[in-house]
Formats: structure tokens, sequence, C-alpha cells
């Protein structure tokens, strides 16, 4: 080949490298200047919503007391045991007394539905999940009535994150400015959250909270007419109502009779209790972005950190009896975490109260069964990682709890199915937004090997660090503060181009525009599947319930 023609080549190959730049520059400013709109616009609504709906706002001051024992909840069962109405039939049955079922108990009961509340177990539960609430899920609370629920029990503000990687750190605080003066995520002990919830139930009119195991639902012609439940005695009940709402957990028994679902066990957490230690960024969640998956950190007292060491799917859980889990910690997890932590989560690891759990992602599907509705973690899951599940719960009894209050008569099962259906459209915007930050952010924040998946890691370290609509947009998102889906992914893309940029600049190379286009093509892998989960057209053209009502 003469020097000519391989001046021609090498010519034609800067030519190209240097449009590609152009491109990738151009886009980046495109998609920065209509993601900056997008946030501008979406907030500025967000903002004028909240605050309108803060003036008109009812708000209960009601305090209950701060000692909370299952006891009080069964002295509360004796006042409610009778309807306040004509008639002690039920009108729902609400199959569990978690955050959701006691949640959507106390709303419905207030709108003067008759509720009966059936809860496998009243005392407190011991959990490791659900035990950070949203600033969007706080605005729930307060739109449901619920806020005095997280008084009395100890909980923390939390305003943000701080992020860590390969000894850098950076803090992203959620966009709270424009927003009541209380307004924070919170955090706190989940059990002692759940039994303020219970305790509230029971004390509202019209709503009846009992113990029991409910065995099976009962089906008539295709339709839910009630359930069959067992007495903590062990007496067999038979219950009927117009409606019953399935809301039993994760595990849920019912789950199978009434959709098919797909869950997926992505990882496990193993979980500890730092005490009477100083996080670097106190009153922020510490998200630690470790080999080979992420470390979460966040107070759930005044004198507790909780801490969750995330083991990818694939990987062997280590033995908690024999001391290969204390070793794993120790050798693996210590030198990952920063080093004021060290001393407390030595501490926490010697001291032996060690918890595995597994985590769950499950896309909502749909249930066609008329008489019945899913409602929860047994409806729709996701990776606990960005901490929204029970902020999609609250949502989603927001959205029911809208639809049910102009209908006085629940006992047309079939009509009632086909109204309820605009229900999965509705709850879209939220739960899709936070089920689908949740998956793409696990799979980002993880460790890989493939080069690709590890530059898009770092670009959305760098791209969080950068502040401004950079961390505000993605953090608005997260926090449930501006669930819109296609803020969503158009963030994700900037992530993608802004790594793009990264690489190309300042000397682009054939090789780098290569692992450039690679990471783009990772994150079309990652995001894609996870909007097609969710529902494409939901996402794309969501539906306001004002538009319905």
């Amino acid at each position: 080949m003469s020097s000519s023609s391989l001046d021609v080549i090498i010519t034609k190959m800067n030519n190209y490298i240097g449009f590609m730049w152009f491109m990738v520059m151009a886009l980046t400013v495109a998609v920065g200047f209509a993601v900056f709109l997008f946030d501008y616009i979406s907030l500025a609504n967000g903002k004028k919503k909240i605050n309108n709906n803060n003036r008109t706002q009812n708000q209960e001051t009601d305090h209950q007391e701060s000692t909370i024992n299952s006891s009080e909840i069964h002295e509360q069962e004796d006042a409610t045991t009778l309807f306040q109405n004509d008639s002690n039939n039920p009108e729902i049955i609400i199959v569990g007394a978690g955050v959701a079922g006691s949640a959507l108990a106390c709303s419905l009961g207030k709108d003067g539905r008759r509720v009966l509340v059936i809860e496998r177990d009243l005392s407190e539960p011991d959990r490791i999940v659900g035990e950070l609430l949203q600033p969007g899920g706080y605005l729930k609370l307060i739109e449901l009535g619920l806020e005095d629920c997280v008084e009395g029990i100890d909980a923390q503000r939390v305003y943000g994150y701080g992020l860590f990687k390969d000894g850098k750190r950076t803090r992203v605080s959620y966009p709270l400015e424009n927003y009541r003066s209380d307004v924070s995520g919170v955090s706190f002990h989940n059990g002692r959250f759940i039994q303020r919830m219970r305790i509230k139930a029971a004390k509202t009119p019209n709503v009846r909270l009992e113990q029991g195991t409910v065995t099976s639902l009962i089906e008539e012609n295709g339709t839910v007419k009630g359930v069959n439940y067992k007495t903590k005695e062990g007496k067999a009940i038979t219950e009927y109502a117009p409606l019953t709402i399935v809301c039993d957990g994760c595990c849920s028994n019912l789950r199978r009779s009434l959709c098919n679902p797909k869950v997926d066990i992505p990882s496990s957490f193993v979980a500890l209790i730092l005490k009477n230690c100083q996080l670097p960024y106190p009153n922020y969640g510490h998200v630690i972005l470790a080999d080979p998956s992420p470390i979460l950190m966040y107070p759930i007292s005044s004198f507790e950190t909780r801490c969750l060491v995330d083991i990818p799917g694939g990987q062997k859980v280590p033995s908690i009896s024999n001391g290969e889990m204390a070793n794993y910690l120790k050798t693996v997890v210590v030198p990952q975490i920063p080093a004021e932590l060290h001393t407390a989560f030595i501490s926490a690891i010697d001291e032996g109260n060690i918890k595995v759990a597994t985590n769950r992602s499950m896309p909502a599907t749909p249930c066609n069964t008329p008489g019945a509705i899913l409602l929860g973690d047994a409806f729709n899951m996701r990776h606990p990682l960005t901490g929204g599940g029970m902020t999609v719960a609250l949502s989603d009894i927001v959205v029911l709890r809208k639809l049910l209050q102009p209908l006085d008569d629940l006992n047309d099962a079939v009509a009632l199915n086909e109204y309820l259906e605009v229900f999965y459209s509705l709850r879209k915007p939220v739960a899709s937004t936070i089920n689908t930050l949740a998956g793409a952010l696990y799979k980002v924040f993880s460790a890989s090997d493939d080069q690709a998946r590890t530059e898009l890691r770092q670009a959305c370290f760098d791209y969080l660090s950068l502040g401004g609509v950079c961390s505000n947009g993605p953090v608005a998102l997260l926090s449930g503060l501006n669930p819109k889906p296609l803020t969503l992914v158009m963030h994700f893309f900037a992530v993608a181009i802004y790594g793009v940029g990264r690489l190309l600049l300042p000397f682009p190379s054939l090789k780098r525009a290569y692992l450039g286009a690679r990471l783009i093509a990772d994150a079309t892998g990652i995001i894609f599947p996870i909007v097609k989960a969710e529902g494409i057209k939901q996402m794309v053209f969501p539906v306001s319930i004002d538009s319905i009502l």
C-alpha cells in the first residue's frame, strides 16, 4: 500500500472520529437541554400542585402514645368489633396489615367504608427492609392523613444520599426547597412504623382489625366473594365482602390464585446494625459502590445505623453459623467502607446479630378476577436499593382510594372490575419511575468485568457529582418527587452520553469510540427490558386521575 493511500485512510479515520466526537457533543448538549427543560417544567408543576394541596389539606392532630406493642392493638379490637354502620357485614376485606394494608384500612375507614382487616401476626415485625420512606412517600402519607405515624418511634429525617466510590465521595440532596419544612425522607425501625399504622387503623371508625390466617379466597363463578380464615385460637371463619384486597406481602400465599407472577431474585441483603457511630454525612443515606455490589447505610434511630451488604444472586451467601459470613464481612466488606466506620462495623459483626434477607423483584400483573385486587409487595416488587417500595404502595393507595370514593355500591363485581382496570394505568407514573430506576441503578452500581459496564458505572458517579440538574433530576425521580418515566429514560441516556464524552475527550481514538458504542449498547440493554416489563405504552402516555374522575 502506497504512502498516499495510507494518508487517505488515516485522514478518513480522523474525519470519522472527529465527526463522531462532534455528534456526541451535539447530542450531549441537546439531551442536557431537554433534561433540564423536562425537570424544570415537571418540578414546577409538582411543586405548584403540592403547595395547593398543602393549603387545602385538613391535617389530623391526634397524636398517639410513643409506646407501641401488640397488646394495645388487641385492646382496640374490642372497641371496633362492631362496625359503626347499619350493617355489620364488611364492604371490603383487606388481607394483611403491613404498611399497605394498614394505610389502606385507615383511608377507606375514614371514607365510611366498612373494612375488615385480617392479619396473620399482630406482634411487632422484625424486618430489615421497609425502613426508609422517600420524600414522595412521605407526601402520600400526608395526603392520607397518616404523617403522625412516624412520630414517637425515634424516626430520623433523611435529606439525600452520600455516594462513595474508590476513595472518592460526593453528596446529593433531595430538591426540597419549595416544599413545607417537615417534608424529607424518613427512616425508622420498620416494625415500630407498622405498629403505629395498625394502632391508627384499629382506632379508625368502621375498621375491624383481627388476627387470623387467611387460608383461601372464596370464588363463585369466577368471582371472589370473600375469604376463609382461621383465628389465632384456630376457629375457622368465613367472611363475605363485595371487594377483597390482598396485600399480604412479598411471600403472599394468595397471589397465585389471582395472577401469574414472575418473581426474580436479583440478590440478598446481609443486615447489621451499627451502634453509636457518626456517618460521614449525618441524616443522609449512604451508598457505597463496592465490589461485587452496593452497600447501603442509613440511620434508623438516634443511635442506630442500618447497614445492608448486597450479595448478587449468582454468588453463594456465606454461612453465618460456621463463621464464613463474619470472615467475609471483615475481609471483603470492611476495606471498602469509609475508614471512620470500620470500628463500629467490626463491633456489629462481633456482636453476632447478622441477618440475611432475599431481595425479590416482580413486575405488576393486573388482577382480572372480579371481586379482588392485589396491592403492595403481593402485587409489585423492585430491588430495594432505592428504598422505593413504601412510596409505590402509598401512591397506589392514594389512587385506589380516589377511584373508590365516588362509588356508593360495590356489589356489581364485574362492573367494579372493569372500572378498576384504569387503576393499573393511573399508578404507572410513580410505580414505573421507581421500579425502572431501582432495576437500572442496581445493575449500573454493581461491579463488572466488562469494561463498558465499568465505564458506565464511573460515568453515573461522575454525572451525579456534577450537581445542579445532573443530581437534582435523578434524585427527584428516585425520591418520588418527580415521577416522570420519560425524564428517567432521558437522564439515563444523558449519563451514557456523558460517559462516551469522557472516553472521547480530550483525544478521541477508534478504540475509545468502539468502547463508547458498547457503553451506549450496554445502557440500552439495561433500560429497555425494564421499560418493556413495566409497559411502554403506559410509560410514554401516562393517564392522569384528574382526567378520569
